[in-house]
């Protein structure tokens, strides 16, 4: 494998040029703008997510792991608003582009947007320090789309899966912990999210409300409370959390991380209380982690939670 750098057209041509090949693709990549044919009667659901070396990832990540990391939280948007995959657009800044590290991210990108059912159909490329963006594009039946607000008192307050796995598998990188099952399996929840679409399209006409959980559930859920008087109580031991994660920090460190670690991206939603029975049918897990309540304010364990308890990027140090 050669370490020469690329132009950009060589480079498009060389790793991206073949990812779109769709029939709702009339023109995809190499030319100003792609093509693309909307399906009828549903709306398109938009989202964009920005990875930047030292603020999002590490330096020296596998290109490999970047794919799957921008990809999975890019899609994760979509899953929170119900929406079905169709087309991604990516933008590059790379230091260098080598045969080296583009290989590994192109193979990795394509087959994990293959997994996904979603589409490369352009992007840019140049030169800077690293960074990656992904603009996805998916359909929702008009009417039915997901959104933030909508929450009623009463209603139930849920997550899918397992929450502050991601933070943990930051701390095995941070601390360089030896390989073993217990770190790879963390570290694959912070590379490696998985979008919960299933489970976004089952909630269509059930949820009041959805976010995905980026910034950490406390914070996310004061998302879903947003431009309302409502408020909520949540239940600390309810927070679902994997036993990996259980028997590397503690459960304790554990269920903060479940808290406020962020970037799981697990879907946080609220169900009216006469729903419940449906989570026994859905095609994930899924975990009532509290209420929705009509006194103003996140309480957890019935005690008020001080400040957002999520990440800010532009919070000062």
């Amino acid at each position: 494998m050669s370490n020469s750098s690329l132009g950009e057209f060589e480079l498009i041509r060389r790793y991206f040029a073949e990812a779109s090949t769709d029939a709702s693709v009339a023109l995809g990549i190499g030319d100003d703008c792609a093509l693309l044919i909307p399906e009828s009667g549903e709306a398109m659901a938009v989202s964009i997510d920005t990875l930047v070396e030292g603020t999002h990832f590490l330096p020296g990540t596998p290109p490999a792991h970047l794919a799957t990391r921008l990809l999975g939280a890019s899609v994760s948007d979509l899953a929170a608003m119900g929406a079905r995959p169709a087309w991604f657009t990516l933008a590059l800044t790379l230091p260098d582009a080598t045969e080296e590290w583009l290989e590994p991210f192109a193979e990795s990108l394509i087959n994990t947007a293959r997994l996904l059912n979603i589409r490369l159909v352009g992007g840019d490329t140049t030169r800077g320090p690293l960074s990656l963006s992904a603009q996805v594009h998916g359909f929702v039946p008009v009417d039915k789309a997901l959104k933030r607000q909508g929450a009623q008192v009463g209603d139930l307050i849920c997550v899918t899966g397992t929450l502050g796995d991601s933070r943990g598998g930051l701390e095995t990188l941070l601390k360089h912990d030896a390989e073993s099952n217990l770190v790879r399996h963390l570290q694959k929840r912070f590379y490696a999210p998985t979008p919960r679409l299933k489970t976004g399209m089952a909630l269509r006409g059930l949820a009041t409300s959805c976010v995905d959980i980026s910034d950490g559930v406390q914070a996310d859920l004061g998302h879903l409370l947003e431009n309302s008087s409502f408020g909520a109580d949540i239940e600390l031991s309810a927070l679902p959390v994997s036993e990996q994660l259980e028997a590397y920090a503690g459960i304790e460190q554990a269920r903060h991380w479940a808290l406020s670690g962020g970037e799981d991206f697990e879907l946080c939603f609220t169900l009216p209380a006469t729903e419940r029975d449906v989570i026994r049918d859905l095609p994930e897990p899924v975990t009532i982690i509290g209420q929705i309540s009509a006194e103003p304010g996140i309480r957890i364990d019935g005690q008020m939670a001080s400040g957002s308890g999520g990440y800010d990027h532009f919070a000062k140090d």
